[in-house]
């Protein structure tokens, strides 16, 4: 015959035990303790693989969440013969569907704005000012940095290596590649800087 056990109070819990799953996401006690054993056993291991993939601490650690709630749902109905395959193979699907998302629906940044109030003092046509946006919006987050804070923030290079934590012959080298990348989306657009 089966005993039952009151669950532990947060006084009576051990230290390495690990919190409890809500009920909703988990068939029974043996998928609990497997979701459990897998966030244990492989959190670190999922967060480093999408770290790399976003390069982006807070984001990654968001997405790992993400995964181990969808592993908790999912085992009811599941069960992989590698945890830590099936894992990477969640996480692969999150980080997709991040990408996707922002694909669709790009948020605004300080940046943008920052860009835009600029651009909206200056005597550009409505076409060469959207143009000089977008090809700003366009470029690798790092080159954006470095561009709005040298031409719209009126930095110095060292002020933005300080910022950025970078050198400032790194700072100058990312300008440079994001000048480029400016003058060759707006000469696209039949466009001369």
């Amino acid at each position: 015959m089966r005993r039952l056990t009151p669950s532990p109070t947060p006084q009576s819990r051990r230290a390495d035990d690990s919190p409890r799953l809500p009920l909703k996401l988990v068939a029974d006690r043996r998928d609990e303790d497997r979701v459990a054993a897998a966030f244990r056993e492989h959190r670190d291991d999922v967060y480093r693989y999408l770290l790399r993939r976003t390069g982006d601490a807070l984001e990654a650690e968001e997405l790992t969440q993400r995964v181990f709630a969808d592993a908790a749902a999912a085992l009811r109905h599941e069960r992989p013969n590698s945890v830590l395959a099936w894992l990477y193979t969640v996480a692969e699907r999150r980080f997709i569907d991040e990408v996707r998302r922002r694909t669709r629906a790009p948020e605004r940044t300080v940046d943008d704005d920052a860009i835009e109030a600029a651009t909206s003092t200056a005597d550009y046509v409505p076409e060469v000012r959207r143009a000089l946006v977008d090809a700003v919006a366009a470029l690798p987050p790092d080159q954006r940095q470095v561009v709005v804070m040298k031409l719209f923030r009126g930095y110095s290079f060292s002020e933005i290596a300080m910022t950025l934590h970078a050198s400032e012959a790194a700072c100058k080298m990312r300008f440079s590649r994001a000048v480029r990348a400016i003058r060759s989306a707006l000469s696209e657009q039949g466009l001369e800087p």
